[in-house]
């Protein structure tokens, strides 16, 4: 037993079912909603459920947007030659933070994984086959992550775009910057000799 009333029981319980959040951490966020003024505290559940309701899908490139297209599809600067694929929605914010790429993206909302009965059609695979028939995309670049769903997902995907004449990448994974060698794991090591580039 808890000895909280079952409506803050119920909060806690909300609150633990958020990634990275722990039961203790739960409990202080259900306390610090419950000390908010009235006017504070309906701003935020508002909040919520408006980024709940107005959120959703790029048609494009399945991003989240507040419209029908996202900025990047949207933007007239950007190389619409190159589309850097990514499981998830924060991948793109990832890299937009680099400054270095200027293509568009196509997010996956997700990785295969029979073990999680997670297949190919219930990522959005489908969309960006659609995007390649038109010759205007002559580069995908995989950036799934490094792990067995993200290497399965992107040798997938892969295979079904060479047949269309577009060339396929993934990028390089390697040692990061300020690690020792004696630290990294073997297939860290592996991929950043087959990322390895001239000096």
């Amino acid at each position: 037993m808890s000895g909280f009333t079952p409506s803050l029981d119920r909060l806690i319980e909300q609150f633990a079912k958020l990634p990275s959040v722990g039961k203790k951490s739960a409990q202080r966020l259900a306390f610090h909603i419950l000390s908010m003024s009235d006017s504070d505290a309906r701003a935020f559940t508002e909040t919520i459920e408006k980024a709940r309701s107005s959120i959703k899908r790029c048609e494009i490139c399945c991003n989240l947007t507040d419209g029908q297209v996202c900025s990047v599809c949207n933007s007239q600067s950007r190389d619409k030659s190159v589309i850097c694929v990514v499981e998830d929605p924060r991948d793109v914010i990832a890299i937009e933070r680099t400054h270095e790429f200027n293509g568009l993206y196509h997010v996956l909302h997700g990785v295969i994984s029979p073990m999680n009965d997670i297949n190919p059609e219930d990522i959005c695979i489908k969309e960006l086959i659609m995007r390649l028939g038109d010759d205007t995309v002559k580069e995908v670049i995989m950036a799934t992550n490094p792990t067995v769903e993200g290497e399965a997902t992107s040798m997938y995907i892969s295979r079904l775009i060479k047949p269309l004449g577009v060339s396929v990448s993934r990028l390089a994974y390697g040692v990061p910057v300020g690690a020792d060698l004696e630290y990294a794991d073997e297939f860290t090591l592996i991929r950043a000799m087959e990322g390895r580039k001239e000096l």
